[in-house]
């Protein structure tokens, strides 16, 4: 063998361990980033998971509204990408408790009986006004001492979150979107499919409750959206019973 032909064969074993090393240091960040989001949605391989959504009214069929159908886009891809399944189901029929199954509930409290559940339950200190009349307060959020007011179109408020119920480590979580309107439950789901990576570095695998701002919906539909804040504890701190009439509000 010559010289020549002797530095072409190392270089040839050289690149050969050099491409194996970076395939097996690429497989291995891959393994570990796919661990991470399974963690943080609690779906390990092959695991169920509940994604509970309003029933249209008109009938007992399960039909959904458009907004909704894209917000279950969104999460059937974060569940088929985590190797689990999901199973669709109307909110007056999902019966089930904490931490069994990976929940992802979708709608406000009015239309969506899973998710005044789980606000009752989880959520005591967010308040949605549902008062049938006409009125600047109809359908705002309040969350602690703070309003959040409603302009269609405008400016709408989601509130995204991630609860265990202060249960066990391996419990499973329960996500819930609950907007002000259905293109905000879209705008929530888009939000953390794009952010779940950044939201898991910073609360871990714990309980958190954001509150997220759908900026002229009307023009950009759900896909301008800002972080308005981390509202965990607010959130997560019961309200005093209505008093009645207010003289005054704070809006935001």
């Amino acid at each position: 063998m010559t010289e020549d032909v002797r530095y072409i064969v190392v270089g040839l074993i050289a690149a050969g361990v050099g491409a194996a090393l970076g395939w097996l240091v690429r497989a291995h960040l891959c393994k570990r980033r796919l661990r991470r989001k399974q963690a943080f949605f609690g779906l390990p391989d092959n695991s169920e998971s509940l994604l509970v959504v309003n029933r249209d009214a008109g009938g007992p069929d399960l039909m959904v509204r458009r907004h909704d159908v894209f917000a279950l886009l969104e999460l059937s891809a974060i569940v088929k990408d985590c190797g689990a399944h999901a199973q669709v189901v109307a909110h007056d029929t999902a019966q089930q408790g904490f931490g069994e199954r990976t929940e992802f509930c979708i709608g406000g409290p009015v239309a969506n009986r899973r998710m005044a559940a789980h606000m009752v339950s989880l959520l005591p200190g967010i308040r949605v006004n549902n008062d049938p009349e006409p009125g600047p307060d109809r359908g705002a959020f309040q969350i602690g001492s703070e309003r959040y007011r409603l302009e269609p179109g405008m400016t709408e408020y989601v509130v995204l979150a991630r609860l265990t119920a202060g249960q066990a480590k391996e419990a499973r979580p329960v996500f819930l979107f609950c907007g002000q309107l259905p293109i905000t439950n879209q705008a929530a789901t888009r939000y953390l499919a794009r952010h779940h990576e950044r939201l898991a570095r910073k609360h871990g695998n714990a309980s958190f409750v954001l509150l997220l701002k759908v900026v002229n919906s009307g023009a950009y539909g759900p896909d301008v959206v800002e972080l308005v804040g981390d509202v965990t504890r607010a959130a997560q701190t019961p309200l005093p019973a209505p008093a009645g009439p207010r003289s005054s509000h704070r809006a935001k």
